[in-house]
């Protein structure tokens, strides 16, 4: 399979569909095609871009064109080698430089990647997301050359699957609040507590987890550092997986720590460092992660158009009825200002002009925005929509995890809402 670096370099008019890969159950559905796409993103993509469609294909013939069911995808996943088939795309590592493995592209490229994917499974986006960008853009931004050199490759080819470990039960947003210990003793630290609501957890096999390597460090947020744990350490284990509201596809686990010993050498960037490390990937984080609710409003209007103009009630598509206008006017231009506001901050963060309050803000408005479009949608379907014979219910428990994680939506506007106070200090 053809790599995202082995196509040319040449500039084309180039929209990132994954044409045809859903697969409801009905009969009137009308494949994903260009819907409200050409007429809102005259953008020139790199045919270089043009693998990541082919991502679908994928999807696809993991499913064997069977009716979209993540019970069956999420086993496809780790029994068949799903993943190592986005990895042989090279969207697992499509940031990481390409002498470590990776597709060497930028952040725009990134938030396509998760876009496109999210349109087929908000699931396997978040997993994706958890990997490529939590995970492995870590390790490129402040891993040493050992660290890259052992870890990236595995992790951009699918052999090994990536996961961040921050949160805790008592510590979400308030992340310097965490009690997972790490003690020195001799050339290794010792880790000791949990962490909770962690993305890839059952399944990962290399993981970033922050600890307390100084509970009496002054601030606290110095006493905090950032260590590579990988699958099978001695102490280190998976608890329960977590029932969860939406994203069922994506394995959501409690990590224990009981004398774990994790090896100097394993520090991610340097002792005590660990909040610079976690901050200057979060505002990162956000914009890829932002590509998640894009997604899930594509999803939603590709099955919610073409059912108002199939359905009949008094005679006519209930499309035409002037409510139901005004519904596909509302998601379409949600989707469209979501995607426009998204698109530029990645290509100014591409340029290096990293802003936290729009990379805030994308998330902030996209998770929002994709709520309300997921509620739309529902309303569309009517009686249809309420039941799970229709992925709209789907959509709507999906889209309301990004109102929640990666810093939820009130700590968003805090983070928007302080860089305008330090304006006028």
């Amino acid at each position: 399979m053809q790599s995202i670096m082995g196509c040319c370099d040449s500039r084309v008019c180039v929209l990132l569909l994954f044409v045809g890969i859903s697969s409801p159950p009905c009969d009137f559905f009308i494949p994903p095609f260009i819907i409200c796409r050409f007429l809102a993103i005259p953008l020139l993509w790199p045919v270089k871009l043009l693998p990541l469609r082919r991502a679908g294909s994928v999807l696809m013939d993991g499913m064997g064109g069977r009716s979209f069911n993540l019970n069956v995808f999420l086993n496809l996943f780790v029994e068949q080698n799903f993943w190592r088939k986005l990895g042989d795309l090279g969207l697992l590592g499509i940031t990481a430089p390409v002498e470590y493995g990776g597709s060497g592209l930028g952040y725009l490229d990134h938030v396509l990647a998760m876009e496109e994917i999210s349109r087929v499974s908000g699931s396997i986006g978040l997993s994706y997301g958890a990997h490529s960008n939590l995970c492995i853009n870590q390790l490129v931004r402040n891993g040493n050359e050992a660290q890259k050199e052992a870890h990236i490759p595995k992790l951009s080819s699918g052999e090994h699957i990536g996961a961040l470990a921050m949160s805790e039960t008592n510590s979400g947003s308030d992340v310097v609040s965490m009690r997972l210990r790490a003690e020195k003793r001799g050339d290794c630290y010792v880790l000791n507590g949990n962490k909770f609501w962690i993305t890839n957890g059952p399944d990962a096999d290399v993981l970033i987890v922050y600890a307390k390597t100084d509970p009496n460090s002054q601030p606290v947020a110095r006493g905090i550092t950032a260590f590579i744990v990988e699958k099978g350490t001695p102490g280190f284990s998976t608890a329960q997986k977590l029932n969860k509201l939406g994203m069922r596809g994506s394995s959501t686990c409690e990590l224990v720590f009981e004398d774990c010993k994790i090896p100097e050498k394993n520090i991610l960037g340097h002792l005590g460092k660990g909040v610079y490390v976690l901050m200057s990937g979060l505002d990162l984080e956000r914009l890829v992660l932002s590509g998640g609710p894009l997604g899930i409003m594509q999803a939603v209007i590709d099955h919610a158009f073409p059912y108002l103009h199939t359905r009949e009630a008094f005679g006519q598509k209930i499309g035409h009825f002037q409510l139901m206008q005004g519904k596909m006017a509302d998601m379409y231009t949600r989707l469209t200002v979501c995607r426009q506001y998204i698109y530029n901050v990645a290509k100014a963060c591409d340029k290096g002009h990293i802003t936290p309050k729009d990379c805030a803000g994308t998330i902030l408005y996209a998770a929002e925005c994709a709520t309300q479009v997921a509620l739309d949608g529902i309303q569309c379907l009517g009686g249809n929509g309420y039941i799970n014979d229709y992925p709209m219910g789907r959509f709507l428990r999906d889209a309301k995890l990004y109102e929640i994680g990666a810093g939820t939506s009130e700590v968003r506007r805090m983070v928007i809402g302080r860089s305008f106070n330090a304006l006028y200090k």
